[in-house]
């Protein structure tokens, strides 16, 4: 182990202590024991698991969950010649790795630092490519390669099996992993002709897959998607050995978790603890799988998990721009509950996201999440802005938030203009993973080139800020004025508070930032515009122009933008539109120095995209006036 790897291991250890409460520590200790004492049992040839023996009406007579697809004949094409998701990363590379430790005790696993991206090297072993062969012939019964693929399907699945043994190899050190690959495996027992002996072999691998969960549940301050991965892996499981003590456990334990962890994970408001907006739709669509598989079975009575959901689903809706885009707030990885192509049925009523689209007499529509602190305000015109005045992340550890307190995001007419960077990678590269999740790579502000709260680990944050909502207010002559404030930076040695006041009032949004604190300090303003985004600079007016719409953005106070585009040391500039994948992209940044009540910046945006340098005074009297009243 190298001694950064060291270093990263020693602060995840401190870190879990420090957050730990003596049950935990106790179930960990346990935990570690059991492992160690597999461990040992398998070095010595086996585990000795005994699967009990199930009769086939027992499986048989269990219904398949309902799904959506967009799976194109062209993806067909791919899927059916070999393709499968690698995360935009070498798919050779990952082979190698998984190869190399086939022969190893997953639960032993600890990757070199050059070793792949884990999350790349377990994307292809969720087996969804083969997932969405079976589902396409049950969404579209009777097509002329039915046979074909769901011939295809089965000897991907076998293949994949034989060659990953039980609890060897990268794809068990995850109960995750597990957890997602148990649908796919009952799918194939469901759809595709097995003989007596594949059909073992899957039952088998289902038994040993939920056995492992089992032990390995993410809980306590591991609670996150994993642990939703995993409730649903033991109720799929759970449902083929209800009739066993063992099966019938899985399935309580499963449908448990699932009921505790809706009113944890799904925010009263539908936003998501882990201020994630893709986690938070892998999330929801674990639950309509389970929730439909539940239902279709008469397996548990799910009717009060809806109102939760539709809320979740609400929320979502509001951030979707006219073209369907989402921001990407907080971490992703580009995980899907099924499939890339497929996903299971969302039962919500049609109208969801209609009442988003209601806007009020001075043209505003604002939506305002409380919980998952977001307000998000839109035009008739197509605009959506986004801002962020939420928490860190999901407490103790905020794994998958992003230090991104105050940001901002534009869209105008299904265009997104001013952007979330996104998440680029999780591991092997571990200073692009600190920059993608830190201050400096979002719409706010970066004092002294510091993040908003300290990265300890690539998953584990410290130190984490409180944001507070201090007004939304709408204006008699029509408009709104937002105010917000975060104390990230407080916990300097000479602490600083950032506060951020919006006003967006007839076709201008402007952005004063404003500080309270003691010291000299470096202030940082980035917007980060679209990669696509053509850029140019006319009489202090930036004009930002994707496609056929555009807007201008300048500064009034606060001295000058520059544009920076791809700089590689310190890293700034850059964009992932999936994960894997990072592109150069527009930073219009704008520095002071000084103390904090010397210091603010006052930008403006004009969303009809004139530049308007004459009307600079009516703006910043409109703006200290709305402030005032």
């Amino acid at each position: 182990m190298t001694v950064t790897a060291m270093s990263t291991s020693i602060r995840f250890l401190v870190a879990r202590l420090k957050n730990a409460t003596f049950v935990e520590l106790l179930h960990r200790a346990i935990e570690l024991f059991s492992i160690a004492r597999l461990k040992w049992q398998v070095r010595q040839g086996g585990t000795r698991l005994t699967v009990p023996h199930i009769d086939v009406d027992g499986w048989r007579s269990l219904k398949m969950p309902m799904f959506m697809s967009n799976l194109t004949p062209f993806t067909l094409d791919d899927l059916l010649q070999g393709a499968v998701c690698t995360l935009n990363t070498d798919l050779e590379a990952t082979r190698k790795f998984e190869t190399r430790l086939r022969s190893t005790f997953s639960a032993g696993i600890v990757p070199k630092i050059d070793a792949p991206d884990l999350r790349a090297v377990w994307e292809p072993a969720r087996l969804q490519h083969a997932a969405a062969l079976i589902i396409h012939t049950q969404v579209n019964p009777g097509g002329e390669r039915t046979a074909e693929c769901l011939e295809y399907a089965r000897d991907c699945i076998l293949e994949w099996l034989e060659n990953n043994p039980f609890l060897y190899g990268p794809h068990y050190a995850s109960a995750m992993e597990c957890g997602l690959r148990i649908p796919v495996f009952f799918y194939l027992l469901k759809c595709v002709p097995l003989n007596p002996l594949e059909t073992a072999t899957v039952l088998d691998a289902i038994y040993h897959h939920a056995w492992w969960v089992e032990r390995r549940l993410s809980l306590y301050s591991s609670l996150g998607n994993h642990t939703i991965c995993e409730a649903v892996g033991l109720i799929f499981a759970g449902a083929l050995f209800r009739k066993m003590a063992g099966g019938r456990n899985w399935l309580d334990r499963g449908t448990s978790l699932l009921r505790q962890e809706l009113d944890h994970q799904v925010l009263p408001d539908g936003g998501p603890i882990e201020q994630s907006l893709n986690y938070h739709r892998f999330v929801l669509d674990l639950y309509w799988l389970a929730v439909d598989f539940l239902k279709q079975n008469g397996l548990e009575e799910c009717s009060g998990f809806s109102r939760r959901l539709v809320a979740g689903e609400e929320f979502l809706a509001a951030f979707r721009d006219e073209s369907g885009n989402v921001p990407f707030i907080g971490d992703s990885d580009d995980g899907r509950a099924v499939a890339t192509w497929i996903a299971p049925l969302r039962n919500f009523p049609e109208e969801i996201g209609k009442s988003i689209a209601t806007h009020d007499e001075s043209g505003y529509s604002i939506v305002h999440f409380a919980e998952a602190g977001y307000t998000v305000v839109r035009r008739p015109d197509g605009m959506v802005l986004t801002i962020d005045h939420g928490p860190l992340g999901m407490p103790p550890f905020n794994n998958h938030g992003h230090a991104d307190a105050l940001s901002i995001t534009l869209s105008l007419s299904g265009e997104p203009l001013l952007v979330d960077p996104g998440t680029y990678r999780y591991s092997g590269v571990p200073g692009w993973r600190s920059y993608f999740r830190g201050t400096r790579a979002h719409n706010t502000i970066c004092i002294d080139g510091l993040d908003q709260a300290v990265q300890e680990t690539g998953f584990i944050w410290s130190r984490p800020y409180r944001t507070k909502l201090h007004g939304l207010t709408r204006l008699p002559e029509g408009g709104i004025l937002l105010d917000t404030s975060h104390d990230g930076y407080t916990r300097l040695k000479c602490p600083v508070t950032h506060r951020r006041k919006l006003l967006l009032t007839g076709s201008f949004l402007l952005v004063k930032d404003t500080f309270t604190g003691s010291g000299m300090h470096d202030y940082e303003l980035n917007f980060h515009l679209h990669p696509n985004a053509v850029t140019e600079e006319r009489d202090g007016w930036w004009q930002i122009q994707k496609g056929k719409t555009r807007i201008v953005l300048t500064l009034f106070s606060g001295g000058n933008f520059t544009l920076i585009q791809g700089r590689e040391i310190p890293p700034l500039g850059w964009y992932s539109p999936e994960y894997g994948i990072k592109a150069p992209c527009g930073v219009l940044q704008a520095h002071r120095n000084g103390e904090p009540t010397d210091v603010s910046f006052l930008a403006a945006i004009n969303l009809d995209g004139r530049a308007d340098p004459e009307n600079t005074e009516w703006l910043a009297e409109a703006f200290c006036t709305a402030i005032v009243e």
